[in-house]
């Protein structure tokens, strides 16, 4: 479409955009450009919920009767 104002048309039309890279593309990047620390922090992710389910699985254990 396009609109005549004072002479000049001006297209309303937008013009197609490339979307923005999906998160998991942009994840992916960002823990290749930052390396080892990225790697760290995965690892204490991992250590940790693996932590917690020990924790969980302790405090839920099922007592037996003697």
């Amino acid at each position: 479409m396009s609109s005549k104002a004072d002479g000049i048309e001006t297209s309303t039309e937008s013009t197609p955009t490339t979307p923005p890279p999906s998160f998991v593309k942009q994840a992916m990047r960002n823990m290749v450009r930052k390396g080892s620390k990225s790697l760290f922090h995965l690892g204490l992710t991992a250590a940790g919920f693996v932590g917690f389910i020990l924790v969980v699985a302790w405090l839920g254990r099922p007592t037996l009767p003697q």
